[in-house]
């Protein structure tokens, strides 16, 4: 498609974003972020309050759906609840994942499973059912996977969860250059630690400390730093931007 210009305030009025994990943490700033720019969003999420968590952003333009990634029968019921409400699909966000954190001589298969379940087939799902909606419908779209800086270099103890994160980087590649054709943008985004509510236990006191003398920016991440590069993704104005990771580190894996 030619260069047809963008909105310079980043307004998604009249698109229709679907966000997994929706409902806390980073998933939850982005569809705070497309609401407030005027997006109609669904929270998709397995916690029974998903659709509670939902009004708290709109009333009339956001739902919540309780959804189970990992379930192809699931995440079709949600895209069908999503255009039973809406209409269509134009912005697709995977934020959804789980980080089970052990030495790789010591994890359990259990856990090993969970974790690709959940990040790497969990992310799969949703960019096939949702993408073959959005080439269907055949006004392009933007999908957006939330992969990690442990994608990109080794951390200790993350064996399951960067093996999955290195997979949805190379997924976003691949899907890029098989749907550019129907003008769909698929990008993941890699951020460093995250001050969610589950990153600030994970990573309080020493440990925490620690990590911050490795990062060159000497601080970790908030949740609306990730939101605004998630809205740069979702707009036109990354109409050329495709199969890219966008790092969110400040700096640890430029070392």
């Amino acid at each position: 498609m030619d260069f047809q210009g963008f909105d310079k305030d980043f307004n998604l009025t009249g698109k229709v974003a679907v966000i997994t994990g929706g409902s806390s943490g980073i998933g939850r700033a982005i569809s705070e972020l497309y609401s407030e720019k005027g997006a109609k969003v669904a929270l998709l999420d397995v916690k029974d309050a998903v659709d509670e968590d939902a009004t708290t952003i709109d009333k009339n333009n956001a739902i919540g759906i309780k959804t189970d990634v990992t379930n192809k029968i699931s995440v079709q019921k949600a895209l069908n609840k999503v255009k039973d409400t809406f209409g269509k699909v134009d912005i697709v966000v995977n934020c959804a994942g789980v980080a089970l954190l052990e030495k790789a001589k010591d994890i359990s298969e259990e856990d090993w499973d969970k974790t690709i379940d959940l990040n790497l087939k969990g992310t799969f799902l949703m960019n096939q059912i949702f993408g073959n909606e959005l080439i269907d419908i055949g006004n392009g779209g933007k999908i957006i996977n939330m992969a990690s800086q442990g994608g990109i270099v080794a951390l200790d103890k993350h064996i399951a969860y960067n093996t999955s994160k290195a997979g949805i980087i190379m997924m976003s590649k691949v899907l890029a250059m098989e749907w550019a054709e129907y003008n769909i943008q698929v990008n993941a985004i890699s951020p460093t630690v995250i001050m969610t509510e589950l990153g600030k236990k994970a990573w309080a006191g020493e440990v925490g400390e620690n990590m911050k003398e490795q990062i060159p920016a000497r601080r970790f991440g908030e949740p609306e730093e990730v939101a605004g590069v998630a809205l740069f993704l979702a707009s036109d104005a990354a109409n050329l931007i495709t199969g890219e990771n966008i790092v969110i580190d400040g700096g640890y894996t430029i070392q």
